[in-house]
């Protein structure tokens, strides 16, 4: 790692510092020297590395090896979908699913990186805000790394996320807002406690965690890509960091210039991505009132908007908002003939794939791409629990009702 660029005013930081934003308010990328790097190692070699994503440790900003903090992320399953009910005309449709990642979603990716980092740079205190699943993951891997985690989380966060939190050791407080509400708490706790703020882009290295699912799909699709990505957005950070991820793999040599389509999609009840993308805006507004099952898509601003929209639009691709309705029925379906229980926000990924198959947007040949990233499993308010109930296994109408 050479330096900390700014994605706003291009200034160059030292990386050897616990750094959040540039002063200029910008966005900071951990930059490496991809030339030395490709002179060292080939994807002969990444192919005999651990089963992990800590096998691409040399675009990885940790050092020292010793300073790793790893559960075992990453290096999960990238399947073609069964061509049957809805899905039967999606004729190279591939499902890559991030829910046996520790912890349950890829929030495992990004918080194995940032705390390892945070370890190596002398951090004691770590803190964020979080709709639920960055906030467990960045827990476990707090506990892992021998950190004091403190999580700020909506108090409609679902009830199981807000106890896997508190059994990792982390100090968790619920707030009565939306998480720009929790992340202005974490900002002056950052200030007045010393905390180091690990929020959504605040802070360099989550979204080098969340980039090794783009050198993944690469790796697994045999060094080539998908011709569309739909990818559920709320924060973006796996977004944006796979679109890092395929400059740095055509730097490196790994790649060609080709590049996926890359779709957004959000929750019709918190869509300010698509908003400014419509408007042709370069960046979103606050969306008021934001509202969805979907906790891990009720962000009413990204900070990385400008990002994401910049993404968006130099891959020719779109951003389209579901309706929690649709992912619910997508949830349903992908468990029916996928076998995945996939979390609402992964859901809306197929969701959003037949809204833009309807369009024209996209065709049944091409290669397409879902993102579930997470289990679906973090949800159970979401999931029906009504069973038939047989009184009497012995009786000998016991199985009259059984259809």
């Amino acid at each position: 790692m050479k330096a900390l660029a700014c994605t706003q005013c291009d200034r160059r930081h030292d990386p050897a510092q616990l750094i959040n934003l540039c002063p200029c308010g910008g966005i900071l990328y951990p930059e490496y020297d991809l030339a030395a790097i490709r002179r060292a190692v080939t994807p002969t070699e990444i192919a005999r590395g651990p089963a992990s994503l800590w096998r691409y440790r040399a675009v990885l900003p940790v050092a020292d090896e010793a300073n790793i903090v790893s559960l075992g992320e990453g290096w999960t399953p990238l399947a073609p979908a069964a061509r049957r009910g809805p899905f039967a005309p999606f004729e190279q449709l591939l499902v890559k699913d991030e829910s046996p990642n520790p912890t349950g979603t890829f929030k495992a990716r990004g918080m194995s990186a940032a705390l390892s980092r945070a370890k190596e740079l002398g951090a004691k205190a770590v803190a964020l805000p979080s709709a639920g699943n960055a906030g467990a993951a960045a827990s476990a891997y707090a506990a892992r790394a021998g950190l004091s985690c403190y999580v700020f989380m909506p108090v409609d966060t679902p009830a199981p996320i807000i106890g896997e939190c508190i059994a990792y050791g982390a100090r968790v407080y619920l707030v009565k807002g939306l998480i720009n509400d929790c992340g202005r708490l974490v900002g002056r706790g950052a200030g007045e406690r010393g905390w180091f703020d690990l929020s959504t882009l605040k802070e360099p290295y989550r979204v080098e965690g969340k980039k090794t699912m783009g050198y993944e799909v690469a790796e697994q699709m045999g060094w080539t890509l998908p011709d569309v990505i739909v990818y559920p957005t709320g924060g973006g950070t796996g977004l944006v960091g796979m679109w890092k991820a395929f400059g740095e793999m055509e730097a490196l040599g790994w790649i060609g210039p080709g590049r996926p389509r890359m779709v957004a999609v959000q929750a019709a009840g918190c869509q300010p991505v698509v908003r400014a993308f419509e408007a042709g805006a370069a960046t979103s507004e606050l969306y008021r009132n934001a509202h969805t099952a979907a906790s891990g898509l009720r962000v009413p601003k990204p900070l990385g908007d400008y990002i994401i929209l910049r993404v968006l639009r130099e891959s020719g691709g779109t951003a389209v908002a579901v309706t929690d309705e649709e992912m619910l029925l997508a949830q349903r379906e992908l468990a029916e003939t996928q076998g995945i229980l996939a979390a609402p926000e992964g859901a809306a990924t197929w969701a959003g794939l037949k809204r833009l198959a309807g369009k024209g947007w996209v065709t049944g040949r091409e290669r397409i791409l879902l993102y579930n990233t997470g289990a679906g499993v973090l949800y159970p308010e979401l999931l029906s629990i009504e069973a038939p109930v047989i009184e009497d296994p012995d009786a000998p109408g016991a199985l009259d009702a059984v259809q």
